[in-house]
């Protein structure tokens, strides 16, 4: 996400932005509620309902022709990552590096005839490290912003936002839910500035304010939508859609994403790298393998139809 360096709060770090704090929870099922765990812990416990279609990724001769010459030779591509952020890139019971962003990328990898060699690091590292020669690629939920561009070059894979949902049952508005109850991780971006601007703009129109029911964790936030407790919840697209995923059908979405700005991949300034990244994501796409692999983590909503370079919106 975007930020110059990591923002630890609770355990978890703020990959947006300084004004944008986004916090992550893997989503279980359990006792006929959600239980889940916080962004504290590096390992989780719960994947995709099925395998995805990373593994069997093609080699694409035309395009592994164009990667540079001295990652060609390795056979390798060096990714510097960071955990956890589920469901995009964190830890199973063993120890292994799982989820969204490593599905993609080992497709990616294999169209290129390549194997992915994760390295894990401090978030703020990565862009050094990549600068430095050390990392290939940084996959770590990055958004592409104006600023980072100024160091090194993104290819976009993804869109992130906001992202409401609620228990089945009549639509919830997440523009007029003035009244309504609504649960939030305490700190983020949803609880200090998302919600109470909505809040405001119910008073001014002479509606009732929405109750923001605030929780130290994700988990206590999601459960509460669940249980009742609250009517609906707010938190970033990828966490959301994650959870409505495990919830086995306790949970939906409640409206669309909002608030979107694009996520990429981090490679050195003027790399030809980032013209192969491309080229084997607009060909994933064209396969299928983009989608079900997305589909899996429960994160399509986020998917995109063209990857560019240097995408960024601000």
């Amino acid at each position: 996400m975007q930020k110059e360096e990591a923002i630890v709060i609770g355990g978890c770090q703020d990959r947006r932005g300084k004004s944008r704090i986004w916090r992550t929870a893997a989503v279980f099922a359990a006792a006929g509620a959600l239980a889940l765990s916080g962004c504290a812990s590096n390992k989780e416990s719960s994947g995709p309902s099925k395998a995805t279609t990373a593994a069997s990724a093609a080699k694409v001769d035309e395009i592994a022709a164009t990667v540079p010459e001295n990652i060609k030779s390795s056979g390798k591509l060096v990714v510097g990552v960071n955990v956890p952020y589920t469901p995009n890139e964190f830890k199973d019971p063993n120890g292994k590096i799982v989820g969204f962003d490593v599905d993609l990328m080992n497709a990616i990898a294999s169209t290129l005839g390549l194997t992915a060699d994760y390295r894990e690091s401090d978030f703020a590292k990565i862009i050094p490290s990549i600068q430095g020669g050390t990392y290939n690629v940084g996959m770590s939920s990055f958004t592409d912003s104006k600023e980072r561009e100024q160091s090194v070059d993104f290819v976009t894979y993804f869109s992130a936002g906001s992202l409401w949902a609620q228990r089945p049952g009549a639509p919830i508005d997440p523009n007029n839910a003035c009244g309504l109850k609504v649960s939030v991780q305490a700190t983020t971006t949803q609880e200090t500035v998302e919600l109470p601007a909505k809040s405001d703009a119910c008073v001014k129109a002479g509606k009732p304010p929405i109750n923001i029911v605030k929780f130290d964790g994700q988990d206590a936030a999601t459960n509460a939508v669940v249980l009742g407790q609250a009517d609906a919840m707010s938190a970033d697209s990828p966490v959301t859609g994650w959870a409505i995923k495990q919830s086995n059908g306790k949970l939906e979405a409640a409206g669309e994403i909002f608030d979107s700005a694009p996520y990429g991949w981090p490679v050195a300034k003027g790399s030809p790298l980032a013209a192969s990244l491309q080229k084997a994501l607009e060909h994933l796409i064209q396969t299928g393998d983009y989608k079900t692999i997305a589909s899996n983590w429960g994160v399509e909503s986020g998917m995109i139809d063209k990857p560019v370079i240097n995408g960024a919106t601000s």
